[in-house]
């Protein structure tokens, strides 16, 4: 089945404008034209996906670009990509690491401010600041 590039946008929640960026940047190298139309297949679905993730995780526009010309290589750059993948992965774990220790904060505030309101006053709970988690922890 073959999908516009409006239809695309909206099973992919981004804008057209979105896509076309990509395409002008050449981070959709499969994407076939139609009397000058892009024409999105089933398998684009994969890469756009994959794609999606890389700028979730704010992959530089370089980068991705690096990696969309090593797939065009072919199989001699396996490790070359699986090197740029182990890369990133390592990125999202710091990542993750960094926003669980935002979690415990904000968790830590929740609670301090549930029993604030419930006492009426801050005053009934600055001794908990004593235990509150560290950024650096």
């Amino acid at each position: 089945m073959s999908y516009t590039i409006k239809e695309v946008a909206e099973l992919m929640n981004v804008s057209t404008a979105t896509l076309r960026y990509y395409d002008d940047e050449g981070l959709l190298p499969n994407i076939k034209r139609v009397n000058g139309r892009r024409v999105f297949e089933e398998e684009d679905f994969k890469w756009l996906k994959l794609l999606s993730c890389m700028k979730e995780i704010n992959m530089p526009i370089k980068k991705i670009r690096e990696y969309v010309q090593l797939t065009q290589q072919g199989d001699s750059t396996l490790q070359a990509r699986f090197e740029m993948i182990l890369q990133q992965k390592q990125i999202i774990l710091s990542q993750v690491e960094e926003l669980n220790k935002c979690l415990k904060v904000f968790e830590f505030k929740e609670e301090y401010y549930k029993k604030a309101i419930a006492a009426g006053s801050e005053k009934a709970v600055e001794d908990m600041m004593e235990h509150a988690p560290k950024l650096n922890d």
